[in-house]
């Protein structure tokens, strides 16, 4: 072969090498942004096969946290809907967002802050609410936060105007009452459905709409937001059949933990007011609920969740049929845990692990199993159609995480441009960083939350107080294998607690009591432990600047 033949080679070689790299880079380049599919539930606890729950039938949950990866311990910073979906929404701390109760709007409370959908949106999503989102009312500015958020007017059920309505009525007498257990004909309820059941044909008409009239340069960002298991339990009654009564069990300790102390606990006010709640007559503050409601109520919310899981099917199978699944990235979370009489308590409104740990998957179409694959399963058919064999998760994540976590980590994993992390002294002067950080690789295996207390003892709207009669803080620490609580007075002028005085504190060890019902934090033996996550909360709460995961010593 001639030397020229031998460089006509070479250039060849060369030309073809940079031709197929600018093809690769281009190809790279043009890979369309993900949509993405953002689902929030009330009030939800991990009450789901794919966490291990063999009393859950959630069969289309479970096939989506099989093709995802399941955070088993996600906390919440505040168990309480509108403080906490503030903080992860924003990726604030309530000590940063200024909001406690549902009585201000962060942009005038504590900074105006950027959000998860107001960052899509900038960065080119069509981005639309459908449901409980945002909380309603003064605390997203009676707006959704709209314009900031969303690119058209969120969407809310017309029926949830009845939500604490006297619309379920006695078997016997035919009156209507408001009661905690609503199990109800559809035919008997205003306009004939209820929230939730709206809330999925919206989000299915938005799915297909977009098949139809797609926004060709922009993906989409559809959030949508149940209700249920949400306090009423107002359901179609056909879901009590999927959890018999004798099936139920009694909570494990359902009385008062021995050496709590009382400025910790919840007197459960959200269910007392009930109508069918009220007629038992349970003494305030720590009177005992009579087993047979114990089992009721823990009936009522499984089959509350069976009900949320069969509609969030019924929208994952259209988004199949109308071939959207191959590239979407989907995140799944509630806003908070549910005590149902664990410690004698029930709902959130504490620190409770129960009160504040929720589930939170997240699917990604270019790593996991696509969704193109999944089947919707009829929850009365799951006999037939549902493996013996329980499904585990794609992939796990078992130490603590934070709500505040989201953000960062649905940016990270469609690709955008990540949002820095707020760094000391930036939480109220930057709009667009985040306190969370990138759950997707190793992190400081820690978590924290807070409540906030009108009282050291339960009085009259312990549970929920308002701002203006905040006069105590209980700040928490989670890591792998501890719970602690430090309960300081807190002045709600300032926004700040006095550390120099502690009220109570408490320590639960997680490996040998996971319903934190043994208060260790005075034993000698666990001393070292106490000192440690003493300093820990200190060094996060304890400054009304910022401090980063980061400069925590585990």
């Amino acid at each position: 072969m001639g030397w020229w033949m031998i460089l006509a080679t070479c250039v060849s070689a060369v030309i073809l090498t940079v031709y197929r790299h600018a093809a690769f880079t281009c190809l790279l380049e043009s890979s369309p942004k993900p949509n993405v599919l953002f689902i929030v539930v009330d009030d939800l606890r991990p009450a789901l096969g794919i966490f291990g729950d063999s009393l859950a039938k959630t069969p289309n949950l479970d096939q989506l946290g099989a093709r995802s990866l399941v955070f088993t311990k996600a906390l919440a910073q505040q168990a309480l809907c509108g403080p906490s979906r503030t903080s992860f929404l924003t990726s604030r701390r309530p000590d940063h967002t200024k909001l406690y109760d549902f009585g201000s709007y962060w942009r005038d409370a504590g900074g105006n802050f950027s959000t998860l959908p107001q960052y899509f949106k900038e960065n080119g999503y069509h981005c639309h609410s459908i449901g409980k989102v945002f909380h309603p009312d003064i605390v997203s500015n009676f707006s959704d936060d709209s314009p900031y958020s969303w690119s058209q007017t969120p969407y809310h059920p017309s029926t949830q105007v009845f939500k604490n309505a006297a619309v379920c009525p006695d078997p016997l007498s035919g009156e209507k009452f408001a009661n905690l257990l609503c199990a109800v004909d559809l035919e008997s309820q205003p306009e004939g459905t209820l929230p939730d059941l709206q809330i999925k044909t919206a989000a299915i008409e938005f799915l297909e709409r977009w098949k139809s009239h797609p926004e060709k340069e922009n993906p989409f960002f559809l959030a949508v937001g149940l209700h249920k298991p949400h306090v009423p339990y107002r359901i179609p009654k056909e879901y009590l059949a999927l959890h018999p009564l004798e099936q139920i069990p009694l909570p494990k300790y359902p009385e008062v933990p021995p050496d709590l102390p009382l400025i910790a606990f919840n007197p459960w006010e959200s269910l007392r007011r009930r109508d069918d709640i009220d007629r038992l007559n349970i003494s305030f503050p720590i009177g005992r609920m009579p087993e047979s409601y114990q089992r009721l109520i823990f009936q009522y919310y499984y089959a509350s969740v069976t009900y949320i899981d069969d509609q969030i099917g019924q929208i994952l199978e259209r988004l199949v049929q109308l071939e959207l699944s191959q590239n979407i990235v989907v995140s799944f979370l509630g806003d908070h845990g549910y005590g149902l009489g664990e410690n004698s308590e029930y709902g959130k409104f504490s620190n409770f692990d129960v009160a504040t740990k929720t589930p939170w998957m997240l699917h990604n179409p270019k790593s996991m199993p696509r969704l193109s694959s999944f089947k919707y399963v009829n929850p009365f058919s799951m006999s037939k159609e549902v493996p013996q064999k329980p499904l585990v998760p794609y992939q796990t994540h078992s130490t603590p995480v934070e709500l505040l976590d989201v953000f960062p980590t649905l940016v990270a994993t469609t690709g955008l441009e990540p949002v820095p992390l707020c760094l000391e002294g930036e939480a109220q002067t930057k709009m667009l960083c985040t306190e969370g950080q990138v759950r997707l690789g190793k992190n400081v295996p820690l978590a924290f939350c807070q409540y906030p207390r009108p009282a050291k003892i339960p009085v009259k709207k312990f549970d929920q107080p308002k701002l203006a009669t905040i006069k105590f803080m209980g700040y928490s620490v989670t890591s792998e294998h501890f719970r602690y609580t430090r309960w300081l007075p807190f002045d709600h002028h300032t926004f700040l607690a006095n550390w120099s005085h502690t009220v109570a504190h408490e320590l639960y060890f997680h490996d040998q009591d996971p319903i934190e019902h043994f208060n260790l934090v005075s034993h000698a033996e666990f001393q070292p432990t106490v000192r440690r996550l003493q300093d820990i909360v200190k060094t996060k709460f304890g400054s009304p600047s910022l401090k980063t995961k980061q400069e925590v010593q585990v």
